[in-house]
């Protein structure tokens, strides 16, 4: 089974694309992940990835399709595999279906995590961890039972990630919808799109991704 899982920052995708790793014995592949594994192997387009790294230059489609195309033939993607973050453009889903075609095998499913942008907003930039055990909390939908001290350790201190703000939740999720807008049609055209509720809650999400996997 080769699924992508589309969904904007903070929309849980990671922690589903785990839990469809565990459900389902995918492997997860980050397009990051693989370009700088093939960069420190030395592999034929990881060298050529390196050059137009140190040249300046974005790493082209056809490199990045070629680390790809390396990677599932590895053991561990037997069963099938999940893309994270790939394809970004229309292009590059049209230059993927090609490979996997030449490689014998078909794009299952396109999972898309809808959200509620607003909704999703307050989800990030409400959220801070304990600074000593990194238990995590919301501003309003998960205070400490004692205002000021964590659950677990006791500790006064807390932490936000700095990017953790409406601004730049606001930016991230502008970024996420141009550069997927694109794509999302060319999938529901094929018949492959299928959508989810991002917002739900996670096991409720689970069950929805395993519902449309299943089928």
């Amino acid at each position: 089974m080769i699924i992508i899982l589309f969904g904007p920052p903070g929309a849980g995708k990671g922690t589903q694309a785990q839990r469809i790793e565990k459900n389902h014995g995918l492997v997860q592949l980050s397009t990051g992940d693989m370009l700088r594994a093939a960069v420190a192997a030395k592999t034929h387009y990881g060298q050529k990835a390196q050059e137009k790294m140190q040249a300046g230059q974005l790493v082209s489609d056809d490199i990045v399709i070629g680390i790809i195309a390396d990677r599932i033939k590895e053991d561990d993607c037997k069963n099938g595999f999940i893309l994270d973050g790939f394809p970004r453009n229309v292009a590059q889903a049209k230059a993927l279906d090609v490979m996997l075609s030449e490689e014998g095998v078909k794009l299952d499913a396109v999972v898309q995590m809808e959200v509620d942008d607003e909704a999703l907003v307050d989800r990030i930039s409400g959220r801070y961890t304990c600074a000593n055990c990194n238990e995590g909390y919301h501003d309003t939908n998960l205070k400490p039972k004692v205002d000021g001290v964590c659950d677990v350790c006791g500790s006064t201190e807390f932490k936000r990630r700095e990017d953790d703000n409406a601004e730049t939740v606001g930016k991230r999720l502008k970024e996420y919808y141009a550069q997927t807008a694109p794509v999302l049609p060319y999938y529901a055209e094929k018949g492959i799109l299928q959508q989810v509720d991002g917002m739900a809650a996670i096991d409720d999400v689970t069950a929805q991704i395993n519902a449309v996997l299943s089928a």
